[in-house]
This record gives structure tokens, sequence and C-alpha cells, in this order.
């Protein structure tokens, strides 16, 4: 194969992986920035991580193909993206988190948040407790996790969502998936 062919091959792969999944323009403004300042890099890859079944009947949360990322530059791997949704009192929200390459947390963001009240959560100083914790770690709201007031349940939500979403990875990771 020669090089035109390789270049060809190539971009209609990155192009059937982009079709593959979308996500809405706003948040997808969103986690780019976020990746490009965190793994510092302006060329990335989004892939998404597919999950059988089997895997996923296994799962606290169950990974569709718009949850869960590899994020590679060069064909080398820089971390994982997810995508994922908490509850308020009566909305959902939607939050990212950045696992580095050894799935330790480093970054979680507020992405879109649709309550009137318990927008603190979306803070960077409240976020920032969950930088450093992995696929070996247990949270608890109120023991690892400071509670604020007037956001209870969103922030109680979050903790909750962030704690399974480490027990899916570890699974993830026994299983070979990540």
């Amino acid at each position: 194969m020669n090089n035109n062919q390789s270049f060809v091959l190539l971009v209609l792969l990155v192009s059937l992986i982009s079709l593959s999944f979308q996500l809405p323009e706003k948040i997808q403004k969103k986690v780019d920035k976020e990746i490009k300042l965190i793994f510092n890099t302006d060329e990335f890859l989004l892939e998404p991580i597919i999950v059988s079944d089997e895997i996923n009947a296994k799962l606290r949360n169950k990974i569709n193909k718009n949850d869960l990322f590899k994020i590679s530059t060069d064909n080398i791997s820089l971390g994982y993206a997810y995508l994922g949704k908490g509850f308020g009192k009566v909305d959902d929200f939607d939050f990212l988190v950045l696992f580095d390459t050894d799935l330790i947390i480093v970054k979680s963001k507020m992405l879109v948040y649709r309550e009137d009240y318990g927008g603190e959560i979306g803070s960077k100083r409240w976020l920032r407790q969950f930088n450093g914790k992995g696929k070996n770690d247990n949270i608890e709201y109120e023991k690892d996790i400071i509670a604020i007031s007037g956001a209870t349940l969103s922030a109680k939500s979050m903790t909750v969502a962030i704690n399974n979403l480490l027990k899916t990875i570890t699974i993830l990771h026994t299983n070979k998936v990540i």
C-alpha cells in the first residue's frame, strides 16, 4: 500500500469513527476544550469504547457508545473521557470526567447544570476533590467529599455518580476493556 492509499484509508477510518458518535455541539466544544487543556494537545482522537452486553451486565453504570472514550494522539494513548449524568432535585445535569492512562481522575467538570439551585457543584474548587481518585477508591459524601449547603441533592448525586464510575472503571479494567 502506498502513502496515498494509506492516507485515504486513515481519513476514511477517522471519518467513520467520528460519524459513529455525535455529541451535541455545545457539549462537544466543552469536552474538546478540557481535553486540549488537560492533555496539552491540539490534535487528538476520541475513540468510543464499546462494551459487550456480557460485561455491561456487571456494571453499575451501563456504558453506551457516547459515554466512554479513549483519548489518543499519534497512536499514543493519553487517557480516557467519560460523559455522565447526575440528578438534582427535579432535573439532571451532564458532567465530564477525564482519566489519565493509570485510570486516575485528572479533571471533572460540570458541562450542563439545569437546576435553579445547587449550581455550586460546578465550581472548580468543589470538583477538584475528585482529582486523584482512581479505580481502587471508594468515596463517600460528607466523609471524603465536603457537603454544599443548598446543593445537597446534587452534591450527593455527583458523589454517587463518580463513585459508581470508579467501580465501573475497575470492572472494565479487570476485564481488559480499558
